[in-house]
């Protein structure tokens, strides 16, 4: 393996650069598009934030803000892998087409997930998406196990 591996001067890593940046800033929009939600309806999670707009306490959840936290929650436990796991792949050299096809399905699929979650798109839409990403992750710690040995 060449010193320049994890380097943009490799197509594969360039690419993973470029969609691994893609997901996280989107996992990154949906802390602001919660926070938004959370405003606008006045729900907040500490005593301190209503103290600050003047407002009582509330014990209920707004079913639209869970929505988007959980939205956001999901991605947080698809990206984070997604990206540990493609840089472990970028490192074992796959082959560029098949790294590059992969990186497009789990990005493709985590946009699709959150529209689908989001516009309240009925079952299996949201499921399909989830397990779209699943499979990509899947196929890269397979071709990971597959070159390199314990």
């Amino acid at each position: 393996m060449s010193d320049a591996t994890l380097s943009v001067d490799n197509p594969v890593c360039a690419k993973f650069v470029f969609y691994a940046a893609v997901v996280l800033l989107k996992t990154t929009l949906m802390s602001l598009w919660t926070s938004r939600h959370r405003i606008a309806k006045n729900v907040h999670t500490s005593p301190e934030d209503y103290r600050m707009t003047g407002s009582k306490p509330s014990v209920s959840l707004d079913p639209h803000v869970e929505r988007v936290r959980r939205c956001h929650l999901n991605d947080l436990e698809n990206v984070l892998p997604f990206v540990l796991i493609g840089l472990l792949f970028v490192l074992v050299g796959p082959e560029y087409s098949y790294a590059v096809l992969l990186f497009r399905l789990f990005t493709g699929s985590r946009i699709l997930h959150t529209l689908v979650y989001l516009n309240e798109v009925p079952q299996p839409a949201r499921a399909l998406c989830f397990g779209a990403g699943q499979v990509v992750m899947g196929l890269m710690i397979w071709e990971i196990f597959s070159k390199t040995s314990f």
